[in-house]
């Protein structure tokens, strides 16, 4: 279809590593890069999914360096990290390349991003940004209304500023900017701060929204 990248979430659904693996076999087939999302914390889940095929990892509530540093060192191999080693894992193309050529491949073309999805991550966006091996600060306009007190505003000022702030701290810092957005207008305004990485929906979305076209398009049946 042309899309750059598929963005699949194991933080919130019920899928397991077994299941996405498949996906991703069938996302690389296809030539998409993929963006695996496991729950927070889940730093040994993090290795699994590479191995079975991510092309990079986009960790949920980032929330400070420290966080930043143990995200970089389970996804990345030595010297950046402590990534397990599996040679012959679908990332190496069940080993087809040699280790050391396989890690610095790993290292050099595995995307690490840090999700900002609250008020204390965006307090310490600079410090967050500033870590080796982080590419990109993503924020996260849906839990951050939420945990904002505020949940659906996703495109309230006080959203909006924080968006705004990471995208700042990330540049400033020379890492890439993302965030979700909800329509074209939201998206423009994105991209004139400077974010490269857009999210542009979700499938249950798509889904519902082609079903209620598809009803309401036979509703003189009724």
């Amino acid at each position: 279809m042309g899309l750059d990248f598929l963005w699949y979430d194991l933080e919130h659904s019920d899928k397991s590593v077994e299941t996405f693996a498949n996906l991703a076999r069938a996302s690389r087939v296809g030539d998409v890069d993929i963006l695996a999302r496991p729950g927070r914390w889940e730093y040994m889940r993090m290795g699994r999914l590479l191995e079975a095929g991510s092309t990079g990892i986009l960790y949920p509530r980032c929330e400070s360096a420290e966080e930043a540093r143990e995200l970089v060192k389970w996804s990345k191999f030595h010297p950046l990290g402590e990534r397990g080693f599996d040679g012959g894992s679908a990332d190496n193309n069940y080993g087809q390349y040699p280790a050391d050529n396989y890690t610095k491949q790993a290292n050099d073309n595995t995307w690490i991003v840090a999700q900002i999805e609250s008020p204390r991550a965006v307090d310490h966006l600079d410090e967050i940004a500033a870590v080796e091996g982080i590419n990109c600060l993503f924020f996260g306009p849906g839990d951050f209304s939420a945990l904002s007190g505020r949940p659906g505003d996703v495109k309230g000022e006080s959203t909006l500023q924080a968006a705004r702030a990471t995208a700042k701290a990330a540049i400033a810092a020379g890492k890439e900017f993302g965030t979700l957005v909800f329509d074209k207008e939201h998206a423009l305004h994105m991209r004139e701060l400077g974010a490269k990485l857009l999210v542009l929906g979700a499938d249950i979305v798509f889904y519902k929204k082609a079903y209620e076209n598809l009803i309401e398009s036979y509703s003189d049946f009724r």
